[in-house]
């Protein structure tokens, strides 16, 4: 197939890491029971375990990241709850209201480059108390936040404790979606590990299909008391796959010998040369991020060059009139592809 443009929108544009490519294969004649009850799912629950020091922990495998969100957020809330998020977030912007559809509400507070703190967290709580018509109100009842953010920057481990003494002062519970997690843990300014998630949170997951799988992601609850028939929950939101295994395998590899750990340091290699790139070139990041994406801010005429040749993402429209594009890079990201992107970059400042 001929590749026309260079393809920068996302970091799930590739099919699959080979090692899971090549054990699907093997296994493909394998017979095993369904739904995740058969003896590769558990291999993988107990690598992942083990992964984040936490013996005990349910760990569950589901289809994708807004099917995930969406059936954790419905199984922590009551039916009188709404869940804190940034107004950023990914629940917030771009998930087409999947957790309004279930029936409650985003409480979207204001972000500072994807973040929000536990001060505002607080802060939002203390609204919803001290109104005297708090009644007839939704009240808080959990916070989701991301890991790196949809902003690709990071939140530290001491942000993260403060997140959680909160939330634990509160009696709601902390949600981590960690879709692009791998590309947090290889991040060299990243200081929150799996251990950390799982003992700061209350519920986290372990992002597959931007980070090596061709679908999937690992749920883990460090408590498994707290949401004791997840399962079903899993299923009446259409988030359980039958051919569980599929799922299963895929993070049998990832976590088979610290791949999930490192698999992201060839999309933070590359987005480090691009962003140098288009600094040495004169262009404008709109926000700094350490991780696989890249925003950057363009006028009109350098937009409109830029789209002929490559797949961005559309972010925003600035307040200067200017557009901010994401760019993103990948585990499987090519040296080749990454020089040519910097040539066209190159090419187009000096029209």
């Amino acid at each position: 197939m001929k590749k026309e443009k260079l393809y920068f929108a996302s970091d799930y544009q590739e099919g699959a890491h080979p090692r899971i490519l090549k054990r699907l294969e093997e296994t493909n004649l394998i017979q095993s029971p369904g739904y995740g009850t058969d003896n590769i799912c558990e291999s993988a629950r107990e690598r992942i375990r083990i992964a984040c020091g936490c013996p005990e922990a349910a760990v569950h495998f589901l289809v994708g990241g807004t099917q995930t969100n969406a059936t954790v957020i419905d199984a922590l809330l009551r039916a009188y709850e709404g869940v804190i998020a940034p107004d950023s977030g990914h629940i917030s912007l771009h998930e087409a209201g999947a957790v309004e559809a279930g029936g409650h509400k985003v409480l979207s507070i204001p972000h500072q480059l994807g973040k929000i703190t536990a001060e505002a967290v607080e802060a939002c709580c203390k609204v919803y108390e001290e109104d005297l018509n708090h009644e007839h109100m939704v009240k808080p009842g959990m916070v989701y936040i991301s890991q790196p953010t949809e902003y690709g920057t990071l939140y530290s481990l001491s942000e993260l404790t403060a997140m959680s003494e909160v939330c634990r002062r509160k009696k709601m519970p902390l949600y981590v979606d960690g879709a692009r997690l791998a590309y947090a843990l290889a991040c060299e300014k990243n200081d929150v590990t799996l251990e950390d998630l799982a003992r700061l949170c209350d519920v986290f997951y372990i992002g597959g299909t931007k980070c090596g799988a061709m679908l999937g992601e690992a749920v883990v609850i460090p408590e498994p008391e707290l949401l004791p028939h997840f399962f079903t929950i899993m299923k009446q939101h259409g988030a359980l796959l039958a051919k569980g295994r599929m799922l299963g395998i895929q993070f049998d590899v990832l976590f088979e010998d610290g791949l999930y750990g490192t698999i992201g340091k060839t999309a933070l290699a590359a987005a480090d040369k691009i962003r140098l790139c288009l600094d040495s070139n004169g262009y404008k990041l709109a926000f700094d991020s350490p991780t696989n994406q890249i925003f950057v801010s363009l006028g009109e005429e350098a937009y409109d060059r830029l789209s002929q040749l490559v797949e961005f993402s559309f972010w925003e429209k600035a307040a200067n009139g200017r557009t901010i594009v994401r760019l993103a890079t990948s585990w499987a990201t090519t040296e080749e592809d990454v020089e040519k992107l910097m040539a066209a970059l190159e090419i187009i400042k000096r029209r």
